[in-house]
């Protein structure tokens, strides 16, 4: 039986990588993060696109890291990576040294290969254990929430982050019939737990479920506008940023950060000049986000709720020239 490398086992499509590629591309020559590595499709393409270029890699998952690693070898002279939650940013760059960043990337979410691993359960299609840790150091699992989380604690996650219309059903579906431990029996409890018509349509009716949990696990939407204000902040003068989110709550937290940053938090009426002194330390690259292509969704259907947004760094006051 062959055994795939770490970086066969984490080969996975990058979303809108011509769009990122596109967009990245005028930053100034410097340190680039990827935030979110994974199997380094992006960074691979990024600094093949740019030999003036040296990546910042992180990710909280090891194997991606290896897979990355291996990906990335021809270029290793060009790269460092990191085993941390993005969260863990301005601690990172202060410990390496990095005082300025001409761009970054956070692709949010989880990786294709976490969820085709069955043993990462992630996965309402494959059985494996309540895990869902994206770094597996971390002590909260799936499996605590799902058997020690009280109904309406667990119904709240289902909710805020799923968008589970049926959330207390579930949760309460959930809690009769512990202890559950592993990924088919949950699937079907919450399969069991949906009204019949509501089934037949939207997909599996564990996605959102799975979904929810896997962000609570992992602390997902708490990390992204500290980050984010982190990596603008350490962008210089005509550095560029891109985020892909995949879920509406991400979305939001991203457009309120970047606008945030856009406005400098000014509060002024729209229709008056600013009097507050507010200073936009961003201009972003468009208003709105961008979506995947018809054609690149048929191929890769991650890309379906993909959603890109873009900035470049102003040149304010206390800015140093790249």
């Amino acid at each position: 039986m062959n055994t795939l490398s770490p970086s066969e086992a984490f080969l996975h499509q990058p979303v809108m990588l011509e769009e990122i590629c596109q967009a990245l591309g005028p930053a100034p020559s410097g340190f680039i993060l990827d935030a979110t590595l994974g199997g380094a499709g992006h960074a691979s393409a990024l600094l093949k696109q740019r030999p003036d270029w040296t990546l910042l890699g992180l990710d909280r998952d090891a194997v991606a890291l290896e897979a990355a690693a291996q990906r990335l070898a021809p270029m290793a002279e060009r790269t460092t990576l990191h085993q941390a939650p993005f969260a863990e940013l301005g601690n990172v760059l202060d410990e390496l040294g990095i005082k300025e960043l001409s761009g970054f990337l956070f692709d949010l979410g989880v990786s294709s290969p976490q969820l085709d691993h069955a043993d990462r359960g992630f996965s309402f299609r494959h059985c494996g254990p309540l895990d869902m840790r994206m770094d597996r150091r971390q002590d909260l699992t799936a499996h605590k929430i799902v058997n020690e989380y009280p109904a309406d604690q667990l119904a709240q996650v289902l909710y805020r982050y799923g968008d589970e219309r049926f959330s207390r059903q579930i949760a309460a579906a959930i809690v009769s019939k512990r202890p559950l431990e592993d990924t088919a029996a949950l699937a079907d409890v919450i399969k069991e737990a949906i009204p019949a018509a509501a089934r037949r349509k939207g997909g599996h009716p564990a996605k959102r479920t799975f979904q929810a949990l896997r962000i609570e696990v992992n602390g997902e939407l708490a990390q992204i506008e500290p980050a984010l204000q982190t990596a603008i902040k350490r962008l210089c003068p005509g550095g560029r940023g891109a985020v892909l989110s995949y879920h509406s709550g991400e979305d939001r937290l991203v457009k309120k950060t970047f606008v945030n940053a856009s406005t400098g938090g000014c509060q002024c009426p729209a229709q008056l000049p600013c009097g507050c002194g507010a200073q936009p330390l961003v201009r972003l690259l468009r208003r709105g986000s961008v979506t995947p292509s018809e054609s690149e969704k048929q191929i890769n259907r991650r890309a379906a709720s993909a959603r890109l947004r873009t900035i470049e760094r102003l040149k304010t006051e206390g800015s140093t020239s790249s």
